[in-house]
């Protein structure tokens, strides 16, 4: 009885001690200022990367999604974030870029920006935004639409 004991009391304390202990941390999110503004060609660049990843979420053709992005998120998307994100964009409706400059990230690392309107949005600034941070090279770093409540 006590080596049946020892032997439990042993895989117990292996298996409390060989659980990862994770936290996550819930940041606010702040509003995006952009600074300075990107250039025609940059933007030109930039644009046909993004329309590239929305016929891509449209098709739901994840491993060429996977191919539009940065290497540094490609790790963390998975299936689930793909297909929210086809959600969160809607494809009936045409975008066109609102602004452009550059933002300050984590790290005081400085990204490209562009926010994107639907054209059938007037208001100003319009209800319904599409923020895409790009790398230098294009890919594509993050993307976040904010849609009015």
């Amino acid at each position: 009885m006590k080596k049946i004991f020892f032997i439990g009391t042993f895989f117990a304390f292996h298996w409390a001690f060989s659980q990862q202990k994770s936290s996550i941390k819930i940041v606010e999110s702040k509003k995006i200022e952009l600074t300075s503004e990107l250039s025609k060609d940059k933007v030109d660049l930039y644009n046909q990367a993004f329309m590239k990843f929305v016929a891509a979420l449209k098709d739901s053709d994840k491993e060429k999604v996977k191919t539009l992005v940065s290497d540094k998120i490609k790790y963390y998307m998975s299936d689930d974030m793909v297909s929210r994100l086809s959600g969160g964009i809607s494809f009936d409706r045409k975008m066109e870029v609102y602004k452009s400059g550059y933002q300050k990230l984590y790290e005081n690392e400085t990204y490209s920006i562009i926010q994107y309107k639907y054209s059938d949005d007037k208001q100003n600034p319009p209800r319904d935004i599409i923020n895409v941070i790009f790398e230098n090279d294009g890919k594509i770093l993050g993307v976040k639409p904010e849609y009015a409540e």
